[in-house]
């Protein structure tokens, strides 16, 4: 007998998800967080709920900020009907999924980030014992401003390019006294993750936002890191003529080695029909770039919510004018217009409709950062500070996406003559 009724949101994803389906068997019999208090920081997308759930099972109580632009009502209101977990949303009750009024409207920005500020303020007063971060929103304000509470943090784990160039410039500064995974560097979110499932996720957000067509159109990504590099493949597999734009030597050569043009961003911007921005950095779009973009450019970012001088773009622009959800035009005084996309925000996570990178990435992910706060729980880590996923663990889950996929290998993957 069939019904029409909708399933929990969180539930009808899970299906998809067989590497965070093998964590909650292994952590609903060992229960390594029983007692511990994680807190969150990351896009409300039904994914992420589904890795809060999977916390859950391991004995922990969740408490979760979202993020800007990315927070869904159904995965909310799914998650509030989960005992161990704890939303903390910028708006009582009621939260936008992506949509015009929270994607494009910037004269809303800056009464949104202060409410956002206020979750992740409320989070840290929790106390928690371990951290999953995304931008290192709970991490950065944690050790700067609640020496405290973070001298009491057992370990975090933070999985974003941004987040973890955050905090290298943190502990430029000071120390963090606890343990912090980089998830984003380990191979499997590196080549799998971010190579494939951001660029994936990004065009078709950017697609689906502008009703463009890549194939014989000119594009500039900025930074040839893992993302941009797969931004710029994938564009160029579509017909995209591309231009990558980058500041280390030796990603500009592999860039060449690829097939891509390499120029000053100045000029590369100058030319394209679309500009990426993909390098995890602030201000990367600035002054120099703004005023050489190529009147009609569509103008992104996939990196963070930084990487585009809001402040400058706000002095130069003579006019904006939001003409659809997440699309916004601005018109400048020399009489060029481009069409900001999603207010400058992570297009992929805050386009209408998006829930970021596709499940079958966010799986492996995720997997990594619930493996990794439980290797943090069984003493694993001995330092402080950043530091890699363990090679093991890393190894172990492409071991496991193998076989969820059916595919054999040579060995058994843990022989020492592998490469990283």
């Amino acid at each position: 007998m069939s019904t029409d009724a909708d399933p929990d949101v969180i539930d009808r994803l899970a299906e998809r998800a067989p590497l965070l389906d093998r964590c909650a068997d292994r952590f609903a019999e060992r229960r390594p967080f029983s007692g511990r208090l994680i807190g969150v920081s990351a896009p409300l997308t039904p994914h992420t709920g589904r890795f809060l759930e999977v916390l859950a099972t391991g004995g922990a109580t969740v408490l979760v900020a979202g993020e800007a632009g990315s927070t869904h009502a159904d995965v909310v209101a799914a998650l509030r009907r989960r005992a161990e977990i704890t939303p903390v949303t910028a708006v009582e009750d009621e939260v936008e999924t992506p949509s015009e009024e929270s994607t494009a409207d910037e004269a809303d920005a800056p009464s949104e980030e202060a409410a956002l500020e206020t979750a992740r303020h409320e989070v840290i007063a929790a106390e928690p014992d371990l951290i999953a971060d995304d931008g290192a929103n709970l991490l950065v304000p944690l050790c700067r401003d609640f020496p405290d509470v973070a001298a009491d943090v057992s370990g975090a784990c933070e999985q974003t390019t941004g987040g973890i160039t955050r905090l290298r410039r943190l502990a430029e500064r000071e120390p963090i006294p606890f343990p912090v995974y980089d998830v984003n560097g380990a191979p499997m979110k590196q080549r799998f993750d971010n190579v494939h499932g951001t660029a994936e996720s990004s065009i078709a957000a950017i697609t689906s936002l502008t009703n463009a067509m890549i194939a014989g159109s000119t594009a500039a990504v900025i930074g040839y890191g893992h993302c941009g590099r797969g931004i710029a493949r994938k564009l160029r597999s579509l017909g995209a003529r591309t231009t990558v734009t980058e500041i280390d030597p030796r990603k500009a050569l592999e860039a060449i080695a690829d097939g891509h043009d390499v120029q000053p961003a100045a000029e590369a911007v100058a030319d394209a029909a679309f500009v990426i921005a993909a390098t995890g950095r602030a201000n990367v779009i600035g002054r120099e770039q703004l005023t050489a973009m190529a009147d009609g450019a569509v103008l992104a970012s996939i990196g963070s919510e930084t990487e585009i001088d809001r402040d400058v773009l706000s002095e130069l622009a003579a006019d904006r004018t939001r003409i659809e959800p997440g699309v916004e035009r601005i018109a400048f005084a020399d009489g060029r217009t481009i069409r900001l996309l999603t207010g400058g925000r992570v297009v992929n996570l805050s386009a209408p409709g998006s829930a970021g990178n596709p499940v079958d990435v966010m799986d492996a992910t995720f997997a990594l950062m619930a493996r990794g706060l439980e290797a943090i729980v069984d003493g694993e880590p001995t330092g402080t500070g950043l530091e890699p996923i363990p090679e093991a663990l890393d190894r172990a889950v492409a071991r496991e996406k193998l076989a969820t996929m059916d595919v054999t290998i040579d060995g058994d993957g843990t022989d020492d003559r592998i490469e990283p």
